[in-house]
C-alpha cells in the first residue's frame, strides 16, 4: 500500500498563500498574506522551511526573479504551485468541508 502524505495546517496555509499572491509569491509576502488573512504571524524563517518541505514534496517550484537594487543586487525567489500542489489543495479543501457538513456547532448552534 503507498504511503499518503497529507498536508499540515501551516503547508496548506502556505500554498493558499501563493495562490493569492500570484506571480509575486516570495517569503515576505506568502508571511504577510497569511497574517492579513488569519491574523495569525508566522515567522519568515518558519514560512522558508515550509517551501522547502513543499519543494521537496515537488509541490511548488521555485524561479529566480530578476536583481533589485533596493535588495542590494539579490534577488527574490518566487514561488508556484504545481499541478501536484493544486491537487493537494484541492484535496484538502474537500475533506475538511466533507468533514464540516451537517455540524451544527459551525453554525452558531449547541447541539
Amino acid at each position: 500500500m503507498a504511503k499518503r502524505e497529507y498536508l499540515g495546517h501551516l503547508e496548506l496555509m502556505v500554498l493558499l498563500a501563493i495562490m493569492r499572491a500570484g506571480d509575486t509569491a516570495y517569503g515576505v509576502i506568502i508571511s504577510r498574506e497569511i497574517e492579513n488573512k488569519t491574523g495569525r504571524s508566522i515567522s519568515l524563517g518558519s514560512v522558508y522551511a515550509i517551501l522547502e518541505r513543499l519543494q521537496n514534496k515537488k509541490l511548488v517550484i521555485a524561479s529566480i526573479g530578476e536583481p533589485t537594487a533596493e535588495r542590494g543586487g539579490k534577488a527574490r525567489t518566487y514561488f508556484k504551485l504545481t499541478t501536484a500542489g493544486l491537487k493537494q489543495v484541492r484535496g484538502a479543501h474537500e475533506a475538511v468541508m466533507q468533514m464540516a457538513e451537517g455540524l451544527p456547532k459551525l453554525k452558531g448552534g449547541f447541539a
